[in-house]
């Protein structure tokens, strides 16, 4: 049996930014485990992908509680891998989770209150085998039940050292700021925000998110930055058979890929290749030039593709020429 032991250059590998005004730091590109980590998956693939990652210094594993397919494989698996790999350098690493889709039948299997956050973050726990997480989120705001009982268990699984953080994600603007306040008042601040983000997608841009999570010192980690892999190359000649769009139980559906899109994107990928990008490179570090912003969140399906993303860092910076470019792309 091979022990696994990381590279001892991992942390020359990559920047790692504050989040917000807290003491904590994230690596510039963070790792998704909502895709290619589930039951479905092949899991030495994932095992490989996490064990490179952190060689290359990505301390931070982003899980939730119905990642898979099937809901909780995404977590049992990482917990193998932890068992297995990662768990010698436990402080090394950020762990999050979140609780908000439905997870088991009843009245108790999602949304916002403290029954379910709770109940589920034992579960996470007990699925990946930790005593606590780093990072524990509000997946997504609930209609029905009061924001000061959500920010409360928020605020309880903190005191209780189940998380030593907590985040928000899916919360708009007005939300997020209510939010931040309660948690303020009870001691708890709110360390991030998860919100999903990309060219195709910058509603964090005109609801004013991004401005009240940098008036609050409130770190930001955008999702889905390559829209489902819609702003890669991948889609340029057709749907590939092994894609997201293709599987079944994706959330990219083969309507989403518009001619329009697939326009915008060739003409952005002239930019990306004329700054010795690929498309997806450019596509996240388009992400990484706002300072608002912490950390990215990738979801990868191979160490190659993982390896590939992460070059996204040697070139962040635009110029005035190109932002103008991509804008009148995105806007045409």
């Amino acid at each position: 049996m091979n022990q696994y032991k990381p590279s001892e250059s991992r942390y020359e590998e990559i920047p790692y930014n504050r989040c917000g005004t807290s003491g904590l730091l994230l690596p510039a590109v963070s790792l998704g485990l909502w895709h290619n980590f589930g039951g479905v998956d092949v899991y030495e693939n994932g095992r490989a992908m996490a064990r490179r990652a952190f060689d290359l210094g990505v301390t931070h594993f982003d899980l939730a509680n119905n990642y898979g397919p099937p809901p909780g494989s995404a977590e049992e698996n990482f917990g193998k891998i932890l068992k297995q790999d990662l768990g010698a350098y436990r402080d090394e690493l950020i762990i999050s989770s979140k609780a908000g889709y439905r997870m088991w039948p009843g009245p108790y299997g999602e949304w916002g209150s403290r029954k379910y956050l709770i109940s589920s973050l034992d579960q996470s726990l007990k699925r990946m085998g930790l005593d606590y997480v780093d990072i524990f989120y509000s997946h997504r705001p609930d209609p029905n039940t009061p924001l000061e009982e959500t920010m409360g268990a928020l605020a309880s699984i903190v005191k209780q050292g189940k998380a030593l953080y907590v985040g928000l994600s899916n919360y708009r603007a007005d939300q997020t700021a209510k939010a931040i306040e309660i948690l303020n008042d009870l001691g708890t601040p709110c360390l991030i925000h998860q919100p999903r983000y990309s060219m195709f997608d910058r509603w964090v841009e005109e609801d004013g998110l991004l401005d009240v999570l940098e008036k609050n010192g409130v770190g930001c980690i955008p999702f889905s930055p390559l829209e489902q892999g819609l702003l890669t190359n991948k889609y340029l000649k057709g749907i590939p058979k092994d894609s997201r769009a293709a599987k079944s139980w994706g959330f990219l559906q083969e309507d989403s890929i518009t001619l329009d899109k697939i326009e915008k994107v060739k003409k952005l990928n002239e930019i990306a290749e004329a700054r010795e990008q690929t498309m997806a490179q450019m596509a996240l570090a388009w992400i990484l030039k706002d300072k608002r912003i912490t950390t990215v969140l990738i979801g990868t399906s191979s160490v190659n593709q993982l390896e590939n993303s992460l070059h996204c860092l040697k070139n962040t910076d635009f110029s005035e020429e190109e932002l103008s470019n991509i804008e009148n792309i995105l806007n045409s």
